[in-house]
């Protein structure tokens, strides 16, 4: 048994040909390659340039104010969300969803997290809805020291609406 041992040691086999000790010798002492994407130091490139931290000095803030609910959403100027918060996700339930104050509290969360994550300094507001959370939203930016440089208001307007079901009978 020590001398199948020995032989197997001393000499590799490949699909093509046996190789005889001084190849297997040979190959053995060349470097191997190995594939780059297993390479920790490119593992290491590849997961800091994925963890860098992204910057934007000025965004915008949406604001979905309904009687139920108010949504926060502050994006780049791409669009790209960086932070939400809601008035449900605050802790508020129920009829209390709906109220100013919870509006001021999501909106003062999702400042909060957009600032301290990327460092937003300025924001354009664009509020849509007729919620109580319109004004109190916009007014949590001030203590935070975040410029507002423009407030829309995109709320949908009614038009004269579809046609009735029975408008076309004599």
């Amino acid at each position: 048994m020590a001398e199948k041992d020995k032989k197997t040691t001393t000499t590799a086999t490949t699909p093509e040909t046996e190789l005889t000790s001084k190849t297997a010798e040979a190959v053995a002492t060349q470097p191997t390659e190995t594939p780059t994407a297993t390479t920790p130091a490119n593992a290491k490139s590849k997961s800091s340039a994925k963890n860098r931290k992204k910057t934007v000095s000025a965004g915008e803030m949406h604001i979905k104010a309904t009687f139920n609910n108010t949504i926060i959403t502050i994006t780049d100027k791409q669009g790209g969300a960086l932070a939400t918060s809601s008035a449900g996700a605050s802790g508020f339930r129920g009829s209390k969803k709906g109220t100013a104050y919870a509006a001021q509290v999501a909106a003062e969360k999702a400042i909060e997290k957009a600032k301290n994550n990327f460092g937003v300094s300025s924001v354009d507001v664009f509020v849509r809805g007729i919620g109580l959370g319109r004004d109190s939203a916009v007014r949590a930016l001030l203590p935070f020291g975040i410029a507002i440089n423009s407030i829309k208001d995109l709320t949908a307007l009614p038009h004269g609406g579809v046609r009735p079901k029975g408008e076309r009978k004599p």
